[in-house]
């Protein structure tokens, strides 16, 4: 069948990737890929918000399977002009992708149906939202309602940087819109852990946890990332915890998604804090995470094309789901300067083949005639699976080792506290 996945960065590309094993894969399209992504799928330049050029083109080419993966066209519902046009796809419906779209949404909803999270208030008026920081526990989150390019969460340390925050959304406008409104809540801690899952609206099955590293430098120091390397399975994230969060946040999610008539199927993932009172919520995104799904995809043994028609056609009850007992590691290559500013245009070379059951999923890539070079601030990720952690993490890093750019950055340290975590144990 011919497939169309929307979208251009490293979870298109594991995407992709694992789309290609399955037997009911025949052209692929990236719409607008990368360079890097060339070698995989035939790459189009259209927007992934380019909505009436995406739905046209995928008319055009009589496209079977439509995987529309960022969070943006999502939102602005994507899903829905292409089913409208007669395109089955994999993703939620605008409808159901508003838990990413608004955070206010997905805080009420949380609150309304009784799903664990943490404490908070809602503003719309910053004046309102600066009295209330003056006797607001400390430290406390401030989010941005909208999407913000995973950039609209700021922890503060103080009431002076939690005002910044508040003044930089509201009355600077940082994030645009997203930041006409906010959410002010309360400071969790304890181990985080993603767990993405499939779900056809009634049957939810959560994929091998991850954990994710956000921080630019090693010892999770430095700027906020769109992360900087994955592990899957997370250490801390053990079957008594799957079982309680089962009970308690995933089905009472899509149970109260359809509830409230907005019947969710694709993949929903849960950002879970492990706190001494149980597992909550931190977040929701509609959609695979970015690097999870390069950790988590490469461990799944079962087609993924028929998992992604079982979630749209409601048969995912009865649909195999397996996944390997093994591990997997990313590590992020990045452009040096990354998150902030950096220099692009370094040729990509690969100098060595590449370990058995590594990949490359690339992110920040273009083609250049018969070069690829370097176009973002992440470039790619290493990816390793292996029979346990320390396989995968040593194999990820000899990965690295495999692939040259001038200006390459990466943290050394990927999957440590993972380690030390089982070790622990």
């Amino acid at each position: 069948m011919k497939i169309l996945v929307i979208g251009g960065g490293g979870r298109e590309h594991a995407i992709i990737k694992k789309l290609k094993e399955s037997p009911k894969c025949g052209e692929i399209f990236a719409l607008p890929g990368n360079g890097g992504i060339a070698s995989d799928a035939v790459c189009v330049d259209i927007g992934a918000k380019e909505i009436d050029r995406i739905v046209d083109f995928a008319v055009k080419n009589g496209i079977e399977l439509a995987v529309v993966a960022p969070d943006d066209p999502l939102v602005l519902g994507c899903v829905d002009e292409l089913e409208k046009a007669g395109i089955p796809c994999f993703g939620p419906n605008k409808a159901a992708a508003v838990i990413e779209g608004s955070k206010v949404f997905s805080k009420n909803l949380m609150k309304k149906y009784g799903i664990p999270t943490a404490q908070y208030e809602v503003f719309s008026d910053m004046d309102a939202a600066l009295s209330y920081l003056d006797t607001a526990p400390i430290p406390t989150v401030v989010k941005a309602d909208g999407l913000a390019l995973g950039k609209g969460v700021i922890i503060a340390e103080t009431r002076e940087q939690a005002k910044d925050a508040v003044r930089s959304m509201m009355q600077e406008k940082i994030f645009g819109e997203s930041g006409s409104q906010i959410v002010i809540e309360e400071f969790l801690e304890g181990p985080e852990v993603s767990v993405l899952s499939f779900t056809d609206g009634r049957f939810i099955c959560p994929m091998v946890s991850s954990m994710d590293h956000k921080r630019a430098h090693d010892g999770d120091t430095g700027l906020n990332t769109g992360g900087m390397g994955t592990i899957a399975p997370n250490p801390y994230y053990t079957d008594a915890i799957a079982k309680e969060c089962m009970k308690t946040i995933f089905l009472p999610t899509i149970n109260a998604m359809r509830d409230e008539g907005r019947e969710f199927r694709g993949c929903l993932y849960f950002g879970l804090m492990l706190t001494k009172n149980g597992p909550k919520v931190i977040e929701y995104n509609c959609r695979f995470g970015d690097p999870e799904t390069q950790v988590v995809l490469p461990l799944l043994k079962s087609d993924l094309v028929d998992i992604m028609l079982a979630t749209r056609n409601g048969t995912l009850a009865d649909t195999e789901v397996q996944f390997s007992d093994g591990a997997a590691c990313c590590v992020i290559m990045a452009s040096n300067g990354y998150p902030q500013s950096y220099e692009k245009g370094f040729e990509i070379t690969q100098t060595a083949p590449l370990p058995e059951g590594a990949q490359l999923f690339y992110a920040g890539a273009k083609k250049d005639g018969e070069h690829l070079l370097t176009s973002g601030g992440r470039v790619l990720g290493a990816t390793a699976a292996a029979k346990d952690l320390h396989s995968a993490v040593l194999m990820a890093y000899n990965t690295i080792g495999c692939v040259h750019f001038d200006n390459a950055y990466y943290r050394k340290d990927i999957g440590k506290r993972a380690l030390d975590a089982i070790i622990k144990e």
